[in-house]
């Protein structure tokens, strides 16, 4: 696994990238939570995947995980995590996979999100044998589509794939480094 040089977080600001700390747990707990059910992904806090997004220690354990701050509060977070590790949903050889993408509600469209993901591009290019990087959006996550699209990732349908037990379709993105 590997960490966030030290130093050098993006500061677009207001807007700072930084690894997680274990005082920012709740903060991203309640974030993750917020970002899913605000935008409608899942009707209450009683589905069962509230409780892995919840599950930030979990996370933190088994993959990188990041945190947006923005005038020292923390506004989003989002996991980073490559091939052959545990939260790793697609990622193949040569890629970065990140996961988990939420910013809060509160600040949605103010350029967290693409702060984040530039974060995470930049990152991936300074990492040797990373070619590119990859995620899952919902089919009907069509704001994220928006915003990975107009960065420069493709869609890779032959990749998509179905939620086990679950009527959720989940499309692969790609940018190649």
């Amino acid at each position: 696994m590997t960490t966030a040089p030290s130093g050098s977080a993006l500061r677009d600001s207001l807007i700072s990238i930084r690894p997680i700390r274990t005082e920012d747990y709740d903060d991203v707990r309640r974030i993750t939570r917020g970002a899913y059910l605000e935008a409608g992904y899942f009707g209450d806090e009683s589905h069962p995947y509230m409780a892995v997004l919840a599950d930030i220690e979990h996370r933190a354990e088994h993959a990188e995980v990041w945190v947006a701050e923005r005038d020292g509060v923390v506004v989003g977070s989002v996991a980073l995590t490559f091939a052959g590790q545990r939260y790793t949903d697609i990622a193949i050889e040569g890629e970065l996979e990140f996961r988990m993408l939420a910013v809060d509600p509160a600040v949605q469209r103010a350029g967290v999100g693409r702060a984040m993901v530039e974060r995470i591009i930049e990152h991936a290019r300074t990492l040797p044998g990373i070619e590119a990087v990859s995620l899952t959006s919902g089919s009907d996550m069509v704001r994220a589509h928006r915003l990975y699209e107009s960065m420069g990732f493709v869609r890779v349908p032959e990749r998509d794939w179905e939620v086990p037990n679950e009527d959720i379709l989940l499309w692969v993105f790609r940018l190649a480094l």
